[in-house]
């Protein structure tokens, strides 16, 4: 649970900005709510002084102040709803964007252990849910309490007997109120939690349809969806039950109320203590009266909701961005790329180990391969390389200064990842390869393109690079995308790459199209490969056979050969498997 401090301070950042808003707003709606006060101040001199004693020559004047004040209020409304109704969009437009930058700031760590949904959720729903925080929630809130205030002054002066009675009644629907707050409160909490587990789901199932509708699971991901729908439908009904309870409860309070009031007013009318017009300037204040307070629980909600949805924002904006870490202090220059792993220790989970004692060293343009099973952890070794994680035991060396205290902006300008899963953003093709680097000229993009054969395609399309690939490529090959992406290596021009099999997607003549793209890409670069395919690392420097988080060999690819052990019987059986799929069946 987020501290009430940080929440608070969250809150102050917002609202201190604004304060020149919030105070001519608050002004703004004391002028209206006053305003609408003359109209029930006014019936007291109507029915006593212009009907009951024939003071006609009141009432020309009652009706300028009446039609006065409605202007007045008019004016301070259209005003009011414009200072609050922009600056509330501009809060939901600054905290999103705000939210948006520093979750882009976070570990890779903090995207493992949260789900996209959730993160969108944070972004989207929980800043509209702030909005009345500062704006017009926070202010119909003061203009209720003031209303009622000055609502109770008057009735005060017209009778202390019937305010008295008011008074009561109203202390018991405020703690209904308090008792109400503080119940929704918690399902308020629940609710976003539950949201978040919604949009989570949704962003899931969308995001795989192909592997949904291949699998013909779509009534499955509907199950699955429609489950987590009902428990946030089971939390909104909750609610209606609580609201329904006090609204109940507030017709019931009123409507004794009424009662009482009518009938210790008839009375003291009768007895000649209370005039027939200060009667009815009572009830018509008591009006001003009620209506307030129950808009004041009404938006009282609202603002409990808000609240939590800070709480929320608040967990998020907590999170410590990684370039933010008091141990990044060393800001490298150009690097050579010698990398040493030294005595390297590291684990996901506590007590859940999965390197063990890695150590090994890759010279200034050498090429690295990494073969192994499964969960051998060649994909830990590489998040180390690109500064995603750190050692828990051990160190990582760039260059003779230890990774984990370099300053990341200087480093990962350096590097370069091309993934076994190509991932393209919604734009064109050129916008793609120069997310690397904006920066680069045209002639740059197409000579990258040249060089990874991206042309050999493009020309084929009709708007050529400036052809819009759709969300994560889908309007692409599985081989055009990596082509795009070593592209984008190109382009970057880096001084340590990482590939991640980088012609896994590729068909035969596609791979032999791009392995020239990758020579190019590979030299005088200092390269760590992941290779799923043997017969891709058999010119690397050296070759780490991983097993369970461990190297259990290591050498040239001759020399693993020739010692006839695990990678050499990697190397047949994927050989032996390679020549069978040229064998017809039944030969």
């Amino acid at each position: 649970m987020i501290s009430k401090s940080a929440v608070l301070r969250l809150l102050r950042e917002l609202i201190i900005p604004r304060w020149p808003s919030l105070v001519l707003s608050f002004l703004l709606l004391a002028i209206n709510r006053l305003s609408g006060l003359v109209l029930p101040f006014s019936t007291r001199y109507l029915v006593d002084d212009v009907i009951t004693r024939g003071q006609h020559q009141k009432l020309v004047p009652l009706v300028l102040a009446i039609v006065g004040s409605t202007v007045i209020q008019g004016i301070s409304a259209f005003v009011l709803a414009q200072v609050l109704t922009k600056m509330g969009h501009r809060l939901v437009f600054e905290l999103r964007e705000r939210l948006q930058r520093h979750i882009a700031t976070l570990p890779l760590l903090y995207y493992e252990t949260n789900k996209v949904g959730s993160l969108l959720s944070r972004i989207m729903s929980d800043v509209d849910g702030i909005q009345n925080l500062v704006g017009e929630g926070t202010i119909e809130f003061l203009g209720g309490i003031t209303t009622t205030v000055a609502a109770l002054i008057f009735l005060l002066m017209i009778s202390p007997l019937m305010t008295a009675v008011v008074a009561c009644f109203v202390i018991g629907f405020a703690y209904l109120a308090k008792y109400r707050l503080r119940t929704v409160l918690g399902i308020f909490r629940d609710r976003r939690k539950i949201n978040a587990e919604v949009t989570g789901r949704l962003t899931e199932s969308l995001g795989g349809i192909r592997v949904v509708k291949s699998y013909h699971a779509e009534a499955r991901e509907s199950q699955a969806f429609s489950i987590r729908l009902r428990r946030l439908l089971d939390s909104m009904l909750v609610q209606v039950n609580i609201n329904s309870l006090m609204n109940l409860a507030a017709v019931l309070l009123m409507g004794i109320l009424g009662a009482l009031l009518w009938y210790i007013g008839a009375r003291s009318v009768m007895n000649g203590t209370l005039s027939t017009g200060k009667l009815v300037t009572f009830v018509a204040f008591l009006g001003y009266l009620v209506t307030p307070v129950r808009e004041t629980v009404t938006i009282g909600s609202q603002l409990t909701e808000a609240f939590t949805s800070l709480e929320r924002i608040t967990e998020v904006l907590s999170e410590i961005p990684e370039n933010e870490d008091p141990l990044r202090t060393i800001s490298i220059g150009p690097v050579q790329g010698n990398i040493v792993f030294e005595h390297v220790y590291f684990s996901y989970d506590a007590g859940k180990c999965v390197l063990h004692d890695i150590s090994f060293r890759a010279a200034p343009g050498s090429v690295t391969a990494l073969v192994g099973p499964s969960g051998a952890g060649k994909s830990t070794i590489i998040g180390l390389l690109a500064a995603f994680h750190k050692p828990d035991q051990g160190h990582v060396f760039l260059d003779d200064v230890d990774l984990s205290k370099v300053q990341l902006g200087t480093y990962r300008t350096q590097l370069g990842v091309v993934l076994q899963e190509s991932f393209l953003f919604d734009g064109t093709v050129a916008e793609n390869i120069a997310f690397s680097r904006p920066s680069a000229t045209r002639d740059e993009i197409l000579e990258a393109c040249r060089i990874a054969h991206v042309d050999e395609f493009v020309e084929r399309l009709e708007k050529k690079y400036e052809t819009v690939v759709g969300e994560r490529g889908v309007k692409l090959s599985g081989g055009q995308k990596q082509r795009v992406s070593i592209a984008r290596a190109i382009l970057a021009d880096p001084r340590v790459l990482i590939l991640d099999e980088a012609t896994s997607s590729l068909d035969s003549e596609s791979e032999e199209f791009i392995q020239e793209g990758l020579k190019f890409l590979m030299k005088n670069r200092t390269t760590v490969v992941i290779a799923h395919r043997l017969s891709t690392v058999r010119q690397a420097d050296q070759i780490l056979v991983l097993d369970q988080g461990r190297i259990v060999e290591q050498g040239t690819h001759e020399f693993l050969c020739r010692l006839e052990r695990r990678y050499w019987n990697m190397y047949m059986r994927q050989r032996g498997m390679e020549e069978n799929l040229f064998v017809a069946p039944g030969a």
